[in-house]
């Protein structure tokens, strides 16, 4: 018999091992002389038949063993604890149990987000009340890896609660007909038109921008070259959007994007022909129009004087120059994306059952407190300002209170907004558009007036999330104009210590090497004494 034979006996149970073997040691035992080659031979078979045996039953009892606690991972929520981590940090999970195969390319709303690995996540305690004030800071996020967050795109789009179907005013000679603000741009709806289009209804048309034509870049003011337009009209699950009017931003190269998002997601980013110019200066700007990850969109004829309204119109009205895009992820242009736009989406949309996120305020809940803070800054002129928020009191706007909940502020950090192109967020960013274009353009005043109007006619809500959480995607940086008047940073000058010559006699300088001050008094008894030794030197000859 041979070593082959040995593997395939082996490979049944063991139980029939133990008695034989126990047997074999019985005999041994009481026979006191040595045994023979033969009986050798005969208990080292034994042996290796049943250690044979035993490594294949082992190895059954592992198999088992790992498919018990697969099927019970499957069936069973698994619970995450919340590690400890610094404000800078995130927590990604990388859990098979979000999908069920490597293939699926999106999956079903109806799947609980009991079972999500971040579910059970919890952010760390404030700092104390009292002592020293901390300004706003990043705080951490749990979030699933980016392929598997790529996977989780749900394959249905979400309700648009009462509205299915929206179109948009079309006027080609818009002309102001009451005494209030508004531009040619958005074609001045009349305070009748701007009170009917808060009721919702299941076909709707309203003024949203871009009124002087059927097609938004096309002779309508904010015009874009044809080529850029074929793209923009091209479909994609998730596009990420930004802009930099009047120059004044400098472009922030979004980091750590997963290779699935460098092939999939196009990162837009809207200029005007100065900032154009600029870039085109300093070299920044490569033949395709690309600088980095970025797509660089020239908007020809802008609507407005202002930079910041300029910036209003891709900002909030990215679903008309956009049209065949599911979600998209708009940051301000001081903004730098450090976390993979999918990640992104699946933590503040998918996983909240959300089509629209955006984050509050980090200090500011009531808008009557944001408005004097715009004043005191000097933000906008302080009368347009105190008649936007008249307007608003006389339609019944009132201070935040607890009494609102479950919405937790009226005062948005507007810089990220994370949606879905469905009807409900289209009309929303439309009519949110509208009363910036009427009114001033700091669309933290208007935001909870328009939200709150459409929230009192269908059931429908907005994730405002910590201001914390969306300092943790992106990174603040100053405005251009400050960074021009900003000093340059002070050059540290390193000083290194004189060289330590062992040979004293072997190229030394005096002049050179001579001390002063506390240096000198700080040199060692060493030194002194063979300073000293050369001077006695010197005197004898």
């Amino acid at each position: 018999m041979n070593g082959g034979s040995f593997g395939q006996r082996g490979s049944y149970g063991s139980l029939p091992c133990y008695g034989k073997l126990s047997n074999i040691a019985r005999k041994q035992s009481s026979k006191m002389p040595p045994v023979s080659s033969r009986d050798k031979e005969r208990v080292l078979l034994v042996v290796c038949r049943c250690l044979g045996r035993r490594r294949v039953a082992m190895l059954l009892l592992v198999a088992l063993a790992l498919l018990v606690f697969i099927w019970g991972s499957l069936t069973v929520s698994k619970e995450t604890t919340s590690p400890t981590v610094r404000p800078m940090d995130s927590i990604h999970f990388d859990n098979s149990d979000i999908i069920s195969h490597p293939s699926v390319a999106c999956r079903s709303r109806a799947n609980s987000i009991l079972d999500h690995p971040c579910h059970k996540f919890a952010l760390p305690p404030p700092p104390p009340s009292g002592g020293r004030r901390f300004g706003p800071r990043p705080c951490p996020v749990c979030y699933i890896s980016a392929e598997q967050a790529r996977a989780s795109i749900p394959c249905s789009s979400s309700a648009s609660p009462v509205l299915r179907n929206l179109t948009y005013v079309v006027d080609e000679n818009p002309i102001k007909i009451e005494s209030h603000g508004g531009s040619e741009f958005g074609g001045y709806p009349s305070l009748k038109q701007r009170n009917e289009s808060f009721d919702i209804q299941e076909s709707m048309t309203v003024h949203c921008g871009f009124v002087k034509g059927n097609r938004p870049g096309r002779q309508t003011g904010f015009d874009i070259d044809e080529a850029d337009l074929m793209k923009l009209e091209e479909f994609h699950e998730v596009i990420v959007a930004s802009a930099i009017f009047g120059n004044y931003d400098i472009i922030q190269q979004p980091k750590n994007v997963s290779e699935a998002a460098r092939k999939n997601v196009p990162f837009y980013m809207f200029i005007d022909e100065e900032t154009e110019t600029y870039l085109k200066n300093s070299s920044a700007l490569d033949s395709n129009m690309r600088i980095g990850l970025w797509r660089i969109i020239v908007v020809h004829n802008i609507p407005y004087t202002d930079a910041r309204r300029n910036g209003k119109v891709p900002k909030l009205l990215l679903h008309r120059l956009l049209p065949n895009v599911r979600y998209s992820i708009w940051i301000d242009g001081k903004l730098q994306l450090v976390v993979d736009p999918y990640q992104v989406l699946e933590r503040f949309l998918w996983q909240q059952n959300a089509s629209f996120a955006i984050s509050r305020h980090y200090h500011r809940f009531d808008v009557f407190e944001e408005a004097e803070a715009n004043k005191a800054a000097g933000k906008c002129d302080n009368s347009s300002i105190d008649y936007q928020i008249e307007f608003y009191k006389k339609e019944g706007l009132s201070p935040y209170s607890k009494a609102k909940l479950p919405i937790t502020s009226d005062v948005p950090e507007g810089c990220v907004i994370i949606r879905e192109h469905i009807p409900i967020t289209n009309l929303f960013t439309c009519l949110w558009f509208n009363e910036v274009d009427r009114f001033t353009a700091r669309d933290q005043l208007s935001f909870s007036t328009v939200r709150d109007k459409i929230m009192a006619k269908v059931d429908w809500s907005i994730n405002m999330f910590l201001d914390c959480e969306r300092r943790n995607f992106v990174i603040q940086a100053y405005h251009k104009d400050l960074l021009d008047h900003m000093p340059p940073p002070v050059a540290h000058v390193i000083r290194h210590p004189p060289p330590l010559h062992r040979d004293s006699s072997a190229g030394r300088n005096p002049s050179k090497n001579s001390r002063r001050g506390r240096d000198r008094r700080s040199g060692s008894r060493q030194h002194r004494k063979a300073a000293a030794g050369n001077r006695e030197k010197q005197t004898f000859l």
